[in-house]
């Protein structure tokens, strides 16, 4: 991920340098910076909300209160938190089973929700393992990625074609009955579709501070209004500050616990990868488990105030960077401004549905990267499989993705025991000396191999007057490993041929001192 127009000249942010990003008060580049991402997030947190079945104003809910909340412990200044196109597929996915989107029941449940994801980042926060995001594998997270944006793409094809989906046919059945139903497409709404998709890839072209999406929509607004567009619109939005309420379904707590991990952890992802981003390029430091904090101050909020989960935004964020911001204020600018434009939310309530599919199709569709998909054969096939599998995996057990993210965790995970387990052994014969070379992991599983491997070379050999088994080729060891070396040594000495280490590298000398109750200097 590149991060634009640093520095002099380039209309960004102000370089820091090797140091830490500081906790400045905000400037008037943070204020233009905050209210630049408002107009962006304005229609995108509207786009999200609807894409995660619940009415567009608790995406603006989701845009005021919480960002505040975020810009108290942010690390990274140029971080922008809201609704998400991923975290709201994720929160779609999580509550279509237990109410109908859009219902009271179902706002009320994508508010326990964020309050979950909320507490789970807190406590990764408190004991400081903001870097368990680390864990996730690469072509893990490009399959997901890949298979999360394609049903993003297909949930807007009935609002693109001027159609109210359904609740009864699914994410993808609702897009397969769409297609199939030419007659009852409404041809403004493809127009709609197609203009706010080429005047929101035209506006970065343009200038990346152009409001693309803005201008979109108040060209939509316009358009239902004054021509008396007969599609399906936003309807009405309640011209009201967010309700702060903790009277949820807490009875729901049990089934949405899983998913508010998952989305806590993977939607975490997307902000680490922006965040160390930054950092990268501006060379300073940045805290995971400060933004942890954030992210979970900012879902806590969320959840109270009737929002949904949020995360941290990549288009918003470069946004802000490129608008001049400086310090981590500037989101807390945004999260105030949008705070006051609500009472006037009621404009935009003539919005058609065709703009939102417009602008969530804009900016999703970069996240599909076909080449990439068939690129990865090249470099591993073994991990083409796993990128496959898990995109695969998110297409058929739509919506309930984070079920595919799972699944392809655990077979990277696999995957890696299985090839680790194959500890690599040489072995050749000098003066009646065998020597056994080590390479790779000993550990649990591929220990018992070593054994097996001596005594097989053992038989083959005849007379054996001493046995040496090399470590130098060995990475790492566990105590089954360190156990077995003890064994296959005490075995050979058995026999009445003695045997001995040679080359114990330095990371595994204490547990194997320990575990053979021989000082250092008995190994040759």
């Amino acid at each position: 991920m590149s991060v634009r127009g640093a520095g002099k000249g380039g209309g960004g942010g102000p370089v820091v340098g090797a140091a830490a990003w500081s906790a400045r008060r905000a400037t008037s580049r943070d204020v233009v910076a905050g209210l630049s991402v408002t107009l962006l997030i304005i229609p995108q947190s509207m786009a999200y909300a609807e894409l995660a079945g619940l009415p567009s104003v608790h995406g603006l809910y989701a845009s005021a209160l919480p960002l505040i909340a975020a810009g108290l412990f942010a690390s990274c200044p140029y971080l922008q938190s809201g609704p998400v196109a991923l975290t709201a597929l994720l929160t779609h996915g999580a509550l279509v089973t237990i109410a109908a989107p859009g219902s009271p029941e179902y706002v009320g449940a994508a508010a326990l929700l964020a309050l979950i994801v909320g507490i789970t980042r807190l406590a990764i926060a408190l004991v400081r393992a903001g870097k368990v995001t680390y864990l996730m594998s690469q072509p893990v997270v490009r399959g997901f990625t890949s298979g999360a944006a394609i049903l993003i793409l297909l949930s807007q094809f009935p609002s693109a074609l001027g159609l109210t989906a359904s609740g009864e046919s699914g994410l993808v059945g609702n897009t397969v009955q769409a297609l199939l139903s030419p007659g009852t497409w409404n041809a403004a709404a493809i127009v709609l579709t197609v203009l706010t998709v080429s005047i929101t890839l035209l506006a970065r072209r343009i200038h990346p501070l152009f409001p693309g999406a803005l201008v979109a929509v108040l060209g939509g607004v316009l358009f239902a209004t004054l021509a008396g567009y007969r599609g399906p619109i936003v309807g009405t939005i309640p011209g009201s500050l967010p309700p702060i309420s903790l009277a949820l379904s807490w009875n729901l707590v049990p089934a949405l616990f899983l998913p508010g991990v998952v989305i806590a952890l993977v939607g975490f992802a997307e902000t680490t990868a922006i965040a160390r981003s930054f950092a990268t390029h501006d060379r300073a430091r940045w805290s995971p488990d400060r933004e942890f904090l954030a992210q979970g101050a900012a879902n806590v909020v969320s959840g109270i105030c009737g929002g949904m989960p949020v995360d941290g935004s990549l288009s918003r964020s470069s946004l802000n960077h490129l608008s001049g911001a400086g310090t981590r204020w500037s989101g807390a600018i945004t999260g105030v401004a949008v705070l006051v434009f609500l009472p006037f939310a009621g404009v935009l309530s003539a919005l058609p549905k065709a703009v939102l599919a417009g602008i969530v199709i804009a900016a999703v569709g970069s996240l599909v990267r076909p080449r990439l998909l068939v690129n990865v054969w090249t470099l591993s096939r073994i991990q083409a499989l796993v990128v496959w599998f898990t995109l695969a995996l998110c297409l058929l057990l739509a919506p309930r993705i984070e079920q595919a993210l799972l699944l392809g965790i655990l077979v990277s995970l696999a995957i890696h025991v299985w090839r680790e387990r194959r500890a690599g052994f040489d072995s050749w014969m000098e003066d009646g000396v065998l020597h056994l070379e080590v390479k790779g992991i000993l550990w649990f599983a591929s220990a018992p191999r070593l054994e097996e491997a001596l005594m097989s070379r053992l038989t083959d050999a005849g007379r054996v007057s001493e046995v040496v088994i090399h470590l130098e080729g060995l990475g790492r060891i566990d105590l089954t490993g360190a156990l077995v070396l003890k064994r296959v040594v005490e075995e050979t000495r058995a026999m009445g041929i003695p045997s001995s280490l040679r080359g114990v590298p330095p990371q595994a000398r204490e547990l194997i001192d320990n575990i053979f109750g021989m000082p250092p200097a008995t190994y040759l």
